[in-house]
């Protein structure tokens, strides 16, 4: 069974906050991230381009480890802005994709491996309260809802509800060319994309309970609808309102928090997030944050298996040394922001 080389902070229900921060301490001093930041110059005796040193242990002796982590989380953030940062504000696909050299192509897949953004790893145990399939791209919505339904059908308990958690932004001109290629019509957000695919996966032709709202705006819009598969857990598609409608749209954190709102969580429940292996470093903290620290609950992250059978016939995205950059930039911002709610 593949395992991560560098493990990622730990989600058990309760986890003592200095568990936690000794996992993000881990994960960003760990001899793969340094060695991805000296080869993007972060390793020079003054710094280089890093506003603060990379080092944990080059930070002034007086502060405090908490102090210290914060410092060099915000300057992993700093340097990811500057040589990892492709989109711009841009959607994921429309993110550059940078020149590099064979050898740094080599260390960046490497580190991405270690890292935890490459293999995918089942779950760890077969019993959950909630199994949370995170959105994304048309073709993400349809691969890891198919997977949450390969999870149920082969074993995986569910004793709450299966969740699809989206928003209502629009779909691309690809995204709706690729649904097609798939057969599916008529969809033009992304939970929409979810809704097809949770009818396709779970085998469910209409919901049984529906709602929502316009909110006067996009961003502030929002819906539900919840399926009763015979034999299996109940399935809610959500779409979320952003938390900053006047800025941007709904983001992964948004769509967490707007679920939780839905359901009882609390401590000793146990949530398994199911998103795609190269998400699953950030989108585990932005949970661990969003979930695991309000509710004490437990959470799990997974990424899809693409060699299942069932996931083959999906479409598939290329995934580029670029995107791995901006994806590891992605955990050291949410790790960022795991931390300064830890330390709050």
């Amino acid at each position: 069974m593949p395992t991560r080389d560098v493990p990622l902070p730990t989600g058990q229900a309760g986890a003592a906050p200095a568990a936690v921060l000794a996992g993000l301490q881990d994960w960003v001093t760990s001899p793969a991230l340094r060695a991805l930041v000296a080869r993007f110059g972060g390793d020079r005796p003054d710094g280089g381009a890093l506003p603060l040193p990379v080092r944990l242990d080059a930070l002034p002796a007086a502060t405090t480890p908490a102090t210290r982590l914060d410092a060099l989380l915000a300057a992993l953030d700093a340097f990811s802005a500057r040589h990892w940062d492709f989109r711009h504000g841009r959607e994921r696909p429309d993110a550059d994709e940078p020149v590099l050299d064979p050898e740094t192509v080599t260390l960046v897949l490497d580190a991405a491996r270690t890292l935890g953004l490459v293999e995918p790893v089942p779950p760890p145990v077969d019993r959950y309260t909630h199994l949370v399939v995170l959105g994304g791209l048309a073709h993400a919505c349809l691969r890891r809802t198919a997977y949450a339904a390969h999870l149920v059908a082969r074993g995986t308990t569910v004793t709450g509800e299966v969740a699809a958690l989206g928003s209502f932004r629009p779909l691309s001109a690809l995204e709706t060319r690729m649904l097609t290629d798939a057969g599916i019509t008529g969809c033009t957000t992304e939970v929409d994309a979810l809704d097809a695919a949770v009818r396709a996966a779970f085998g469910v032709p209409a919901p049984a309970e529906e709602t929502g709202g316009d909110g006067d705006h996009p961003h502030r819009a929002w819906s539900t609808r919840t399926y009763r598969p015979a034999g299996g857990p109940p399935v809610r598609v959500l779409a979320a309102p952003s938390s900053e409608p006047a800025v941007r749209r709904a983001h992964t954190a948004d769509t967490q928090r707007f679920w939780a709102e839905h359901v009882s969580l609390g401590p000793g429940d146990r949530v398994l997030m199911v998103t795609a292996p190269i998400y699953v470093p950030f989108q585990h903290c932005d949970a661990l944050r969003v979930l695991a620290l309000p509710y004490g609950c437990g959470v799990d992250t997974v990424g899809v298996d693409p060699a299942l059978p069932a996931l083959r016939a999906l479409p598939e995205p290329t995934l580029t040394p670029g995107r791995y950059l901006q994806e590891i930039r992605s955990a050291i911002r949410s790790m960022r922001h795991l931390h300064a709610a830890l330390s709050g």
